[in-house]
């Protein structure tokens, strides 16, 4: 235990200039008293850990002093190489870079651990767009990913909408990409004279160009921003904003723990949640948000008998429709016949 935090101290330390003992402690989820003891500890194994004194000290390393990655275990080193996605890294114009870095890790493990980039390899794949699409990487996508990786502005000329034939032209200040089911999305604000603007989120694959200013030229960063958190956050509103009807179903215990599946998670989540206890047949009331009654119609289907629509009347009277057509074509007296020719044996994909 106390040999990975030594190992996680130094590797801290080489990442950033210099750190205080509170800093350290906080990383290390230690005291300040075991940052003070791990130091001395790591000073006296022959790692040039320096002290500075006074209300503004901390702890540096000197010399350029760099360690090699053998305190890497099978497992963290397997998980290190996870971490990049090759067709993003692909898209983004990064392959060469990470296959670089990737070599240059690989040198630095021990000899017993420089295969973890294939083994990992073998085991795992990310493959990120959905089911029967194929979106096209946005042409413009390199740049942006440069201006990301540089903090550099840009000038970008863009559509608000597939329907829209106007483009608007804005500067950026680009702070992350987000890879969402295929479809690459850039979360920037508008710098403002008075104030920073908001973040927003903006579909690169609607970008008619851009234009990245000169390396000299950087905005400064906020430390504070996050990229996970935001987007997730964003995402969810997005979600909700697009739920502009309600409906009311009953659904069976089969049909509740299916409806994230048909529907929008975020609503199937609220819907059930805030759902009533189950009657005596084990069914359960929701008022369930959705796009539209046509939409709700192409979502539920997929739930067959499970779900019972009882809101709005005009859904309902849509369903009983089905059902009736349905009964008529599956009715014993039904003349047709079909006779299906079996599949070849082979292997199948399940989406």
């Amino acid at each position: 235990m106390r040999a990975a935090r030594l190992i996680k101290m130094v590797l801290l330390l080489q990442s950033r200039p210099s750190m205080t003992a509170a800093e350290l402690a906080r990383e290390l989820e230690v005291s300040e008293r075991t940052v003070t003891r791990d130091a001395q500890a790591l000073s006296e194994a022959g790692v040039p850990v320096y002290a500075d004194r006074g209300r503004a000290g901390g702890y540096r390393l000197i010399g350029g002093y760099r360690t090699r990655l053998t305190g890497l275990a099978r497992g963290e080193a397997e998980a290190l190489f996870l971490s990049g996605v090759p067709g993003a890294l692909r898209e983004m114009g990064l392959q060469d870079a990470a296959s670089a870095a990737r070599l240059k890790v690989s040198a630095a493990l021990l000899p017993s651990l420089r295969d973890a980039s294939r083994t990992a390899a073998q085991r795992f794949h990310l493959d990120a767009p959905a089911w029967f699409s194929e979106p096209p990487t946005p042409e413009l996508l390199p740049a942006v990913a440069d201006a990301v990786w540089d903090d550099r502005p840009v000038l970008v000329r863009y559509r608000r909408g597939s329907g829209d034939t106007d483009d608007v032209e804005r500067v950026l200040e680009p702070y992350g990409l987000v890879l969402k089911a295929g479809l690459w999305y850039l979360c920037a604000r508008v710098p403002e004279p008075a104030a920073p603007g908001p973040f927003r989120v903006y579909r690169v694959d609607r970008f008619t160009s851009v234009q990245v200013s000169a390396k000299r030229e950087r905005f400064t960063r906020d430390d504070g921003f996050d990229l996970p958190g935001f987007w997730e956050e964003r995402a969810e509103q997005f979600a909700r904003s697009i739920l502009r009807a309600e409906i009311v179903v009953r659904l069976s215990a089969e049909g509740a723990r299916r409806l994230p599946y048909a529907v929008d998670p975020v609503s199937a989540r609220d819907a059930l949640s805030a759902g009533g206890d189950p009657d005596e047949r084990g069914r359960v009331t929701v008022t369930l948000g959705v796009e539209s009654t046509e939409v709700a119609h192409s979502q539920l289907t997929a739930l067959g008998p499970e779900v019972e629509v009882l809101a709005p009347a005009e859904l309902r009277a849509r369903f009983a429709r089905d059902a009736t057509r349905l009964g008529a074509l599956y009715a014993p007296s039904h003349s047709a016949s079909l006779h299906v020719r079996p599949s070849p044996p082979g292997t199948m994909l399940e989406p």
